[in-house]
């Protein structure tokens, strides 16, 4: 049996099942490991303080990356651009990369997807490369990360192609509403029911995708499920995390943006959160270039393996998974298990 829905048929994979943007990491081999199994992977949107520090800037990165995966798969593929007021690159990217991918065509046949997040929907959309991009036959789509209800309005309204809804249960950056996925994802679905939509945030399972499935999305994205697999770049320490971890072993602490979902340790348990936007504002305006780079340094270092005073990035569906896989045991485990659940609620209707 395969589960084709509204995204599978709209990227051409085979699975439900994608790759939630990771950045600053480096994603490239986990990546190639999930388009390979069927599924979505997405590039992200890379770029450590060393690679500052060694001036290697997150265009040419990228399309460093790019080239790996098509070296390495001929299946479809993706790539984020943070969008943020604090994304220095994000006006370069959305530039440079849909021109890159233009003249590379193994790149232009398997990059379908761009998702962009933290920040505009508008912004990709709105650079003439990227609409040069697909008046010249590129079948690529472009999501945007939508954590709030609002935000899915405007996203909606700026004419994107799909949104990624994601709730608060994810790890990374997240709203100050702190809505769940459950309900942010009903209330989505009542105001754009035929919108394409992939879930995202609390998903690691095969229960998770069929129930967001059977409310109407057409995937869902994972992070700390693909974190915790034997194909991502993240260091083992970091890895090693998940398996014995509870839900409640997370914690919203003040991000580069606004509310951030880390592993508890030394360091997000030593982190304030801010209560609003102006708060944030405000503090962003108090910080330094040092403050920044340190920020950025504790990223960097819990993934490279220090996980005690580094900033560990993993949402609440750590809670659900038992193990590290290889990334294909993982999606057709999902993917196994979400049909059966599928199947058996098919069985209620009489």
């Amino acid at each position: 049996m395969v589960l084709e829905t509204n995204i599978t048929k709209m990227l051409g994979i085979k699975h439900p099942l994608i790759a939630a943007p990771m950045g600053p990491f480096y994603t490239t081999e986990l990546t190639i490991a999930v388009s390979e199994a069927g599924g979505l992977g997405v590039l992200s949107h890379s770029a450590l303080i060393s690679d500052y520090q060694n001036k290697r800037n997150p265009i040419d990165i990228m399309k460093e990356n790019m080239l790996k995966v098509v070296e390495h798969t001929d299946k479809p593929f993706g790539f984020n651009i943070r969008t943020s007021r604090r994304e220095v690159d994000a006006a370069a990217l959305v530039t440079k990369i849909p021109k890159f991918i233009m003249e590379n065509q193994r790149v232009k046949e398997q990059c379908v997807y761009a998702i962009t997040s933290a920040g505009s929907s508008k912004t990709l959309p709105q650079s003439k490369d990227y609409q040069k991009l697909k008046e010249s036959g590129s079948q690529i789509k472009h999501f945007h990360v939508a954590p709030a209800l609002w935000l899915a309005d405007k996203c909606v309204a700026s004419n994107v192609d799909g949104l990624v809804v994601t709730g608060g249960e994810g790890g990374g950056h997240q709203s100050y509403e702190k809505v769940s996925t459950l309900v942010l994802l009903q209330q989505v679905m009542q105001k754009h029911p035929d919108f394409p939509i992939v879930a995202c945030g609390g998903f690691a399972t095969g229960e998770g995708l069929a129930a967001a499935l059977a409310m109407g999305a057409g995937a869902v994205a994972m992070g700390s499920r693909f974190i915790a697999s034997n194909d991502s770049e993240f260091s083992q320490e970091y890895k090693s995390v998940v398996p014995p971890a509870k839900a409640q072993d997370t914690i919203l602490v003040t991000g580069a943006l606004g509310p951030i979902r880390l592993w508890k340790n030394e360091y997000s348990l030593h982190h304030g959160l801010v209560a609003d936007k102006e708060s944030k504002m405000a503090e962003e305006k108090e910080m330094s270039i040092e403050d920044i780079i340190t920020e950025g340094k504790a990223y960097e270092a819990a993934y490279l393996g220090d996980v005690n005073s580094g900033a560990v990035l993993l949402g609440q569906s750590i809670g659900v998974i038992a193990s590290l896989e290889n990334v294909k045991n993982i999606v057709d485990d999902i993917v196994g298990d979400a049909e059966k659940r599928l199947k058996k609620a098919y069985g209620y209707l009489k």
